[in-house]
């Protein structure tokens, strides 16, 4: 029976949604896991060094594809086999963060599909954000310090609100453990919106933005699958 590897830094519970969506597309391609394939499943608990022991494993277990969530999880896996394919999802520029060579040549035994967002792209989310809250002087940024692209992430958004006569108010999450911390600064600070910068970590179903909209008040705007949301 096939084996397909499922490896994510995040935790079981935190990526349940991901794993229906899988197997429903599995089951719609004619695959139904226990009959007529296998899924390993590794989860690093939000502990990123413990990403390339468990791509090593999935390598062991001679998997046929493994399906690596998030750029992390990406490199530990291109790094653990040259020979098994991989395809990734990622919040981040896979040329930018060197997963692949080329977009349209991704090159060696990595393909993958990214929500990765541009300096315009970003211009026009803020864009949006001012015509919905108008009054948001300052509208705060959410970004995974420990990503390769957070450092070009912030950088953009600081380039797209300076054209726009906006204030970047920068938060970092690393962990769902930050979550409280960047919130409360957010709330301090009196940040009238939140983009939320493309990231594995922001899409998890464990983190209840539906929660933190009703606490702030703030419109949220997730650039990474998700569409914005007014708080009730």
């Amino acid at each position: 029976m096939p084996v397909i590897g499922f490896l994510r830094s995040t935790s079981a519970d935190a990526s349940a949604e991901l794993v229906v969506a899988l197997r429903r597309g599995l089951t719609e391609a004619g695959y139904v896991e226990g009959q007529n394939i296998a899924i390993e499943y590794r989860w690093a608990e939000n502990r990123e060094g413990r990403l390339p022991t468990l791509a090593a494993d999935l390598v062991r277990r001679q998997c046929a594809v493994i399906i690596a969530g998030g750029e992390s999880a990406a490199h530990a896996a291109k790094a653990a086999t040259a020979t098994i394919p991989i395809v990734f999802a990622t919040g981040d520029d896979p040329m930018k963060v060197g997963l692949v060579a080329r977009l349209n040549r991704p090159g060696g035994n990595i393909t993958g599909i990214s929500f990765f967002n541009s300096a315009d792209l970003e211009s026009k989310q803020l864009e949006l954000l001012r015509e919905v809250v108008p009054k948001a002087a300052v509208i705060g940024v959410l970004v995974n310090p420990t990503a390769a692209a957070a450092e070009s992430q912030e950088r953009d958004a600081r380039v797209a609100a300076r054209a726009l006569g906006l204030q970047i108010l920068s938060l970092n999450a690393g962990s769902e453990r930050d979550f409280d911390a960047a919130f409360a600064a957010f709330a301090q600070q009196g940040a009238g919106a939140l983009l939320i910068a493309g990231n594995a970590l922001f899409t998890v179903s464990a983190i209840d933005w539906s929660r933190w909209r009703r606490a702030t008040h703030c419109l949220l705007f997730t650039v990474c699958g998700s569409s914005s949301s007014q708080a009730a």
